[in-house]
């Protein structure tokens, strides 16, 4: 059985060295394990928190998604879209905002952070604080319970917004679910051993603290930085202490055991901090020399990034249209006609409800239907199909040929399976005798009937 994975980079900045070790080379080396489902998309919603400058959002989108490919990430292999790109999750958004507690967001990190910064400072406690960024939680939980990922991988400080999204998953399934566990509550990911590099002052690397080393900048670029890195004051022959050295910490994160074996036994030694610093300027670029070539020919051809994106988006939506139909069922935001209306004594209109196709997604990412009576029996479950518009195709099919030519197939009194152009599409429920699937085979035609006039 395949696990969902799901991942967003907001679209803020420029990818550098630190983002590369803590996020993307772990996610594009899970990204291969044939058991897992993986998504990454361009979180170019949630950068509208925190940038309100379109040119350096604009940018971002195009330096990460070239970033991503250049890295390794498979396209093909994995679902890689833009969230702006996919209209269904905004609508999920709203649907998930009128179930979730305003004490629940109360309690998120970031409202908290704005709110006591603000009151340190003698201002009102919202000052600052959009909407945006008070309901970031829900954002989130929509980007992860749309495609019901299993795993969700996060930094330490992300983990309380994968809670909140089971919290605000699990209340939707209550109300609305009726038995049925609409959305798989998802887990967050923490890789222990994935590395948290420190920047050129020793402190984490980070855009805010502007001690960043580029990732694919040029080799000169990536030659000064590191001779930025601040190291002590031992001289060449002095023995170093590679532990206590940021330098070594940035070394281990892409040395193999033996390159870094050496270099301890080098720095023990007395190697010089100049030699130290030109050791690893020659392993980064044998990390990252052709990832730059393809990063490079990816930024001056934005077209086919385009495309490739556009592509990813339309794979993400085969899975978020029929699910969010789905959903929008389930709140009551039906379409009219799976309903009848008839006219009462009293002159009132009640609802009387008819036979009708529901569609749904398996937890493996297939779709199947079930197809129920007025009264809510399940008449038919479908095999299941890897493409979601199979299920409204069939189930158009099977309306129009009507009920007569419909091709069902009983085996010894038990069940009985309904074929289509020589292939079984779906089975019925089990039943205790032959007269009562008898009856089954024959609610089930009257059903079907009833649909089509």
């Amino acid at each position: 059985m395949t696990t969902r994975i799901l991942t967003g980079i907001t679209t803020t900045g420029t990818p550098h060295l630190g983002n590369y070790a803590g996020a993307i080379r772990p996610a594009i080396v899970a990204s291969r394990d044939p058991q897992a489902d993986s998504f990454y998309f361009l979180a170019d919603y949630h950068a509208l928190i925190k940038c309100d400058d379109p040119a350096r959002i604009q940018r971002s989108r195009l330096e990460i998604a070239a970033t991503w490919l250049a890295c390794g990430l498979d396209a093909q292999r994995t679902t890689f879209y833009r969230q702006s790109d996919i209209p269904e999750i905004t609508e999920l958004t709203w649907l998930l905002t009128c179930v979730t507690a305003k004490g629940l967001l109360n309690r998120a990190h970031a409202y908290k952070a704005a709110v006591d910064k603000n009151l340190e400072g003698g201002e009102d406690p919202d000052t600052g604080v959009t909407m945006g960024l008070f309901s970031y939680p829900v954002l989130m939980a929509a980007d992860i319970l749309m495609f019901n990922a299993n795993k969700v991988p996060v930094g330490r400080d992300q983990i309380q917004h994968v809670e909140m999204a089971r919290d605000i998953g699990q209340r939707f399934n209550h109300l609305f679910g009726r038995g049925r566990e609409l959305f798989t509550l998802p887990e967050a990911v923490i890789e222990a051993e994935v590395a948290t590099l420190p920047g050129l002052d020793g402190r984490k690397m980070s855009k805010s603290y502007d001690n960043t080393i580029p990732l694919f900048g040029s080799s000169r670029q990536l030659k000064d930085a590191i001779a930025r890195i601040v190291t002590d004051s031992r001289e060449p022959g002095e023995p170093k202490d590679p532990d206590g050295s940021h330098l070594f910490t940035l070394y281990q994160a892409f040395a193999t055991p033996e390159q870094l074996d050496e270099f301890r036994a080098d720095l023990l030694a007395g190697l010089a901090w100049g030699e130290a610093k030109q050791r690893l300027l020659q392993l980064l670029e044998n990390e990252l020399g052709e990832a730059r070539e393809r990063y490079q020919t990816l930024i001056a051809r934005p077209f086919d990034l385009e495309d490739i994106l556009l592509a990813g988006a339309a794979k993400a939506r085969r899975i978020a249209t029929p699910f969010l139909g789905e959903l929008r069922e389930a709140v009551g935001l039906r379409s009219f006609r799976t309903e009848a209306h008839s006219q009462t004594a009293g002159g009132k209109k009640k609802a009387v409800k008819t036979a009708r196709f529901v569609s749904f997604r398996e937890p493996d990412g297939s779709f199947r239907f079930r197809f129920l009576a007025a009264d809510g029996e399940e008449l038919l479950l479908s095999r299941p199909f890897d493409d979601p518009k199979a299920v409204g195709r069939i189930s158009q099919q099977l309306i129009a040929l009507g009920a007569d030519a419909l091709e069902l197939r009983a085996d010894e009194g038990a069940q009985f399976s309904l074929w289509l152009d020589g292939e079984c599409m779906a089975d019925s429920p089990t039943y205790a005798d032959p007269d009562a699937l008898e009856a089954a085979m024959l609610r089930l035609r009257e059903a079907i009937s009833g649909l089509a006039d």
